[in-house]
């Protein structure tokens, strides 16, 4: 094995209730690390290991949804398990742009496709669309005649783009300060308020973004784009600010706006809760045995990071947020990421570690194996994704101690071959079994959150495959 220039990463593990401390001592093989993503303390890498107990959440408490929620993504478990407990559901927009650019609210129609309870406020956040004060730019406006072979020279008027942060900032916190005045008559005296931060992406809105994206995510060959050198770049850098104010800062925003309702619920007998969703890599099957692992490069990492430390001040002021860092699903805004999705395919692998006669997982791999062509089957699939994962091109963009990393593009030619095998496995491939198994993650993640968030172990957490198949095979989720 090739072991010269990434780290062998091993695990201590101390009991912390339902979860595990998990302390990486990182052994150096021909160089040295001294990484630490965005500067930051490393997060201790908390696994949650077990199933949590059933919450103290009733019904007629309230969940609120702040963000818009989209068809298959995460917040849709949350949703399900909070209606199934009989809680009311607080709905939220982030509205939408006019014909000429300016955010709206959701006109009559639109809103009356919206389930109700909805408070109609737009919630948008980000500047990349932002007028600048001095002659009403965006930043996207800056770089909308940008050409592809143009892009890694294109320079933006950083006091203009500064301008526009501080503006959108401005008009992001003035509408949360009303939609949380809207939000006080929603909430019943004595409720239990789970808040669901559910804000998550930034890409700038510019013509150039997407195909130079696309080569950093998806190029092979004389096509692929380093990932650093995009992030370098000016619109790289661009990215990385709106990433964070979307990301990470709109959670901030929240735990601020929202400091009188969680007084005023507190003095009535209730308790307040915080969820955000993260990434910073997880737990999947690799080898027969659950290994941590990494996309690379996952560009919003910094802003994840962020969005891990805003969890950890507000636990410390004694505020009850957590971030739940959670598996890759397939969603409509992943589907950029080729190659993203083949961890996905292992949690076959944890279903039948954790309960092989289960009727769920039986109903699981039932209904995925109906996808895959007769002459494929699960032992085929997971030999493609030992491969891929254990490869030294992937293994070294998949370091704990250097989490965020940039792409090579060797790692990249691996991840989406072996995407492309497993893909060409299917009967159709419009129709792939990581439907079946990103609905499955949701569900279970949904019930895991929901549950644990009541008395969560700490401000920081990891659900890897295997708490999430525990969860599957308990017969408690949806």
């Amino acid at each position: 094995m090739d072991i010269e220039g990434w780290n062998v990463i091993g695990f201590h593990l101390q009991n912390q209730k339902g979860g595990t401390q998990v302390e990486h001592t990182t052994e150096t093989y021909g160089t040295t690390s001294t990484s630490q993503a965005a500067g930051k303390a490393k997060t201790p890498y908390t696994p949650l290991r077990d199933v949590p107990q059933t919450s103290g959440f009733k019904a007629g408490d309230v969940l609120v949804v702040f963000g818009e929620l989209f068809t298959r993504g995460y917040a849709n478990g949350i949703v399900d398990e909070a209606e199934r407990t009989g809680m009311k559901i607080i709905r939220s927009t982030v509205g939408r742009r006019d014909a000429e650019g300016k955010l709206r609210a959701l006109n009559d129609e639109e809103v009356a496709a919206q389930p109700k309870p909805f408070i109609n406020v737009p919630l948008e956040a980000g500047f990349d669309l932002e007028p600048c004060s001095q002659d009403g730019t965006s930043p996207s406006d800056q770089i909308k005649s940008v050409k592809m072979s143009e892009w890694e020279n294109a320079k933006l008027d950083w006091a203009k783009v500064e301008d526009s942060r501080k503006r959108a900032v401005e008009r992001f916190r003035k509408n949360v300060a009303t939609y949380m005045k809207e939000l006080e008559s929603h909430i019943p005296k004595g409720a239990n308020v789970l808040f669901a931060h559910t804000m998550a992406g930034g890409v700038p809105r510019a013509k150039i973004l997407m195909p130079t994206m696309n080569r950093v995510f998806k190029g092979v060959g004389d096509r692929h784009m380093p990932s650093e050198q995009f992030w370098k770049s000016d619109l790289g850098r661009l990215s990385e600010m709106n990433f964070e104010e979307v990301t990470a800062n709109t959670f901030q925003h929240l735990l601020d706006l929202s400091a009188p309702i969680r007084e005023s619920v507190e003095k009535a007998g209730g308790q307040v809760r915080y969820v955000a969703y993260g990434y910073h890599g997880t737990e999947v099957m690799i080898q027969n045995t659950y290994q941590w692992q990494s996309y690379a490069p996952y560009v919003q990492g910094w802003a994840k990071i962020e969005l891990e430390e805003i969890a950890k001040r507000a636990w410390n002021k004694g505020v009850k947020a957590t971030v739940f860092n959670c598996p890759e699903i397939l969603t409509n805004s992943s589907s950029i990421f080729q190659g993203v999705e083949v961890p996905l395919y292992t949690l076959v692998g944890a279903l039948r570690k954790e309960g092989v006669n289960s009727s769920k997982t039986r109903d699981i791999l039932e209904r995925s194996k109906a996808l895959l062509k007769p002459e494929h089957s699960f032992e085929e699939m997971m030999k493609v994704t030992d491969e891929v994962l254990s490869s030294s091109p992937v293994k070294k963009q998949s370091i704990y101690d250097q989490w965020p990393q940039h792409n090579t593009r060797e790692q990249m030619e691996k991840l989406i071959a072996g995407s492309d095998q497993l893909i060409e496995m299917h009967k159709d491939q419009k129709q792939l079994m990581t439907f079946v198994l990103s609905e499955e993650i949701f569900r279970s993640t949904g019930y895991v959150m929901f549950h644990e968030s009541w008395q969560p172990h700490g401000p920081v957490l990891w659900l890897g495959h295997d708490v999430l198949a525990k969860a599957l095979v308990s017969d408690k989720t949806l």
